[in-house]
């Protein structure tokens, strides 16, 4: 019962190394793997079957409105060989002040929280940590935005680079209006079926370059902030029995 404590990844260099053990001479060179494996630092969530996998995710801010912004959100999975698959991804955040989102194109929160403070106009959702899920195939024009509405399903990009792409647009309130008075969500978090996402701090980067639909006009992101997700699968993660199937 012992061996069921080490992760997927440990048990299957575990228990190759033990048929290596027949061999004479080989049994300390055994220990010296298992032994290194179990010392894997945590912190780093390091998946043995695809060690340079990652989800990417950038927050761009497109245009500023009268109380804030709207930003488009793209997730792009550059795991190898990890979709995911339905239902889907779910992914939340936590407001660093008191932001709320208007509207939504592309995705939708799973909660609308309590707007009763709002009158007339009120937010698609008022929750400090909202949860993010794509829609359907299928839904209204009006509400489509580019790379969305696939049930939340990314292919791997080692499988399907065109289809490992995820997207939505999100209107955000009462978090000002310029780049000295935003400041990005935090705590992010991404989900999966049977996966779960360490995602690593926000960075700065160089605006993202939009074409327009008519593919005859560039326009360029007023600010953007880039971070990675890393799939947990460490002994002793939460997660890290969630993160082997592919």
């Amino acid at each position: 019962m012992e061996e069921m404590r080490f992760n997927q990844s440990t048990q299957t260099c575990y228990y190759r190394c033990r048929k290596c053990c027949l061999f004479p001479g080989m049994t300390s060179i055994c220990i010296l793997v298992v032994v290194f494996l179990l010392m894997l630092p945590n912190a780093d969530a390091f998946d043995p079957l695809d060690p340079t996998g990652n989800i990417t995710i950038k927050w761009d801010i497109v245009s500023w409105t009268a109380d804030g912004y709207v930003a488009a959100v793209t997730m792009s999975n550059f795991q190898m060989y990890r979709s995911i698959m339905n239902p889907g991804w779910t992914l939340g955040w936590q407001w660093a002040k008191k932001e709320v989102i208007w509207s939504m194109v592309g995705a939708q929160t799973t909660e609308q929280g309590d707007c009763s403070k709002f009158k007339g106009n009120v937010p698609h959702c008022c929750k400090k940590n909202p949860i993010v899920v794509d829609l359907l195939p299928g839904v209204p024009y009006n509400q489509q935005f580019s790379n969305c509405c696939k049930a939340g399903v990314m292919s791997a990009w080692g499988q399907d680079p065109t289809g490992s792409v995820s997207a939505f647009q999100v209107s955000v309130g009462l978090a000002g209006a310029s780049n000295k008075t935003v400041k990005l969500p935090k705590n992010f978090n991404l989900l999966g079926p049977g996966l779960g996402y360490t995602c690593g701090p926000a960075k700065v980067v160089p605006s993202t370059v939009f074409l327009t639909p008519d593919r005859w006009r560039k326009t360029q992101a007023l600010s953007k902030h880039f971070f990675t997700c890393k799939c947990n699968s460490l002994p002793n993660s939460p997660q890290s029995s969630k993160c082997f199937p592919l």
